[in-house]
């Protein structure tokens, strides 16, 4: 299956929050949206950044509460991994394991076109699985 397929069927909303924007913000952005990382983005479309939970609980223990009302900037990362709408899911879990990340962007044309979390890819990979299980079993039980 490819990236595109997976956001044609999950849909390709991305929760985004403006790089001046608060911590604090985003954590409300986080939780507001039940989701675990913000693409950080001026308008929507480019990439800036991402920021995680993760990055936040990780800079609260450095920071201390302040750090809820910096600017998301202070502690996004800049160095976004991403990938295109036609990679498959061989491709996006590789990348994800050995880039220990969580969520890859999708671009197409240079703007943003989805998001696909580690779960989504998951998903994909535990359905293809369990087709390859029935027709298996089909297979022996029928002989065809």
């Amino acid at each position: 299956m490819l990236a595109d397929q997976i956001l044609d069927s999950k849909g390709r909303e991305v929760a985004t929050i403006a790089p001046d924007a608060t911590v604090r913000a985003a954590a409300e952005a986080l939780a507001g949206a039940n989701v675990g990382a913000l693409v950080v983005s001026p308008d929507g479309a480019t990439l800036a950044g991402i920021v995680s939970e993760r990055d936040i609980v990780r800079q609260l223990a450095v920071d201390g509460p302040s750090l809820l009302d910096q600017p998301v900037a202070t502690i996004m990362r800049a160095e976004v991994h991403t990938c295109t709408g036609a990679e498959n899911v061989d491709e996006l879990m590789h990348r994800m394991t050995e880039r220990r990340i969580r969520h890859l962007p999708v671009v197409a044309d240079g703007a943003l076109a989805g998001i696909i979390s580690i779960g989504d890819v998951v998903k994909v990979r535990v359905d293809e699985l369990e087709t390859e299980r029935s027709q298996l079993v089909d297979y022996i039980r029928t002989g065809r």
